[in-house]
């Protein structure tokens, strides 16, 4: 059912000073939540979970948790990263239940982006991640958005994108339809425009 395995150690020693010696001897803390079951405190290899995590189809894969030996489906929830470095310094888990609906976040991947740039458009991507909501057999690895059409004007919207077999998106269930990308003209030539129109 996975592809990726992390292993884990489970935590007694709580707190934040207990969190600052776990980064000092290299390690992180994390927690595993959900699926009918208590929360638990985990120690994790910081090595190990920086290295999974370079694979970005780790953050919408089924991961494979083994925590002392004792195996458990999760998905990661949130990564918590210094804001200067950018290292991993904590991570929330949720436990994956068959057929129980999970929520995760899913990168966008877009596609024929060279087609409105020819036109003469710039593209801006407004959105790098979309939020589904799917069983774990469901879930996408990403969500692909296709800009050959696009002219520039074009804003493409979360309701643009066909969703994939099983999956919803998240924002669209609560009535917001978020821009995913726009095609514009570029910016000096859109202020020189302005300014010939205001000398007129």
């Amino acid at each position: 059912m996975t592809d990726f395995t992390l292993n884990a150690q489970a935590r007694t020693d709580l707190g934040k000073g207990a969190s600052r010696r776990l980064r000092h001897s290299l390690n992180i803390p994390a927690v595993v939540y959900g699926g009918n079951q208590d929360a638990e405190s985990l120690t994790i290899l910081a090595k190990e979970i920086t290295k999974l995590f370079e694979n970005e189809a780790a953050f919408s894969h089924v991961l494979e948790l083994n925590v002392d030996g004792k195996k458990q489906n999760v998905i990661v929830k949130a990564l918590q990263r210094h804001p200067a470095k950018g290292f991993i310094m904590h991570a929330d888990f949720v436990r994956v239940v068959a057929g129980q609906k999970l929520t995760a976040k899913v990168p966008v991947h877009f596609v024929n982006e060279e087609a409105p740039v020819k036109k003469g458009g710039e593209i801006s991507h407004t959105e790098t991640e979309i939020e589904v909501s799917c069983e774990a057999k469901d879930l996408p690895e990403f969500i692909e958005v296709d800009l050959g059409n696009a002219e520039i004007g074009t804003i493409v919207h979360l309701s643009d994108l066909k969703a994939p077999k099983g999956v919803e998106f998240v924002a669209l269930a609560h009535g917001d339809d978020k821009a995913i990308a726009n095609v514009h003209a570029p910016r000096i030539v859109a202020e020189e425009e302005g300014e010939e129109g205001a000398a007129e």
